[in-house]
């Protein structure tokens, strides 16, 4: 049977804090990507919410429409001039009917955007004296689970930030579609990403015996929203194989082929499921890259 992840492949987290200014914010993401190509980097990742402050009021003054907007441009120029592939975060979107979403844009190296995922989930938190926000109040949910190929490696999942507390995305993704990893960008905060950041990464791995890749924004104290920072990646046993500390960085993984099949062969779950017992969660599911 083939590998899931067919050569290694090395992959980099871009850390960095975003601010008002969506020109300045764009200059420093190309500085950081130029920077990790140079370094090997194969794939590389951005955070969440990269060119526009995390805000439910600045969601609206800086969405754009895809692919006509200046950051897919900018950012499929990018993918072109670094020849690697690209998942470029989130932005905000603002679709033909006016309606907004938190959306992530992937491309390859030749520039071509090869997947978009609205997040699914929205953020709607209120924990009393600590934080509260709510995307509802200006964003809508997508509707699909995202599974592309990266040709040669394999495919992989993409959701965004609060999509990795429900775990359907990431088991129809791995049971189904046969992803090597997940990549979340996520802007967890100084609330709880202390109590589950590691906790939900780890849990995604181990229950799907895949890589889990996760990219946040740099924690910045002076913005209205303190971002945890802590980028990582997790390999399929849940071992985290690098990790960013708070601050601007670009941290590196390597992911292995063989990696994922050793796992499961120690520990099969993936055939020991009963599915005569309960149903398989993706069974009714379509996963849509675009």
């Amino acid at each position: 049977m083939p590998q899931l992840l067919s050569k290694s492949l090395k992959v980099a987290l871009v850390q960095l804090a975003a601010t008002a200014d969506k020109g300045r914010n764009l200059t420093r993401v190309k500085q950081h990507v130029l920077a990790a190509a140079s370094n090997g980097a194969q794939l590389i990742v951005l955070p969440e919410c990269f060119n526009s402050p995390y805000s439910v009021a600045a969601f609206p003054q800086y969405a754009e429409s895809i692919p006509s907007g200046e950051t897919t441009s900018f950012l499929s120029a990018l993918a072109r001039e670094t020849a690697t592939y690209l998942i470029g975060g989130s932005i905000p979107e603002r679709d033909d009917a006016g309606k907004l979403f938190n959306t992530s844009l992937s491309f390859s190296p030749s520039g071509e955007l090869i997947a978009k995922h609205r997040k699914v989930h929205l953020f709607d938190i209120d924990i009393p004296g600590k934080i509260r926000f709510k995307e509802s109040d200006v964003l809508a949910g997508g509707d699909k689970v995202t599974v592309f190929d990266i040709p040669p490696y394999g495919k992989v999942g993409l959701a965004i930030c609060y999509d990795i507390r429900f775990p359907e995305l990431a088991s129809i993704a791995a049971r189904k579609e046969g992803v090597f990893a997940m990549i979340y960008p996520g802007a967890f905060n100084t609330t709880t990403g202390p109590l589950h950041w590691d906790l939900l990464g780890r849990a995604r791995a181990v229950d799907n015996q895949i890589y889990v890749i996760m990219c946040s924004p740099a924690r910045d104290l002076s913005a209205g929203y303190h971002a945890y920072g802590s980028s990582m990646v997790v390999d399929p046993n849940a071992i985290i194989l690098a990790q960013a500390k708070e601050g601007e960085e670009i941290v590196y993984a390597q992911l292995e082929p063989g990696r994922i099949e050793e796992v499961r062969s120690g520990i099969p779950i993936t055939t020991q499921r009963r599915y005569d017992v309960y149903p398989e969660v993706g069974d009714k599911v379509k996963p849509s890259a675009l």
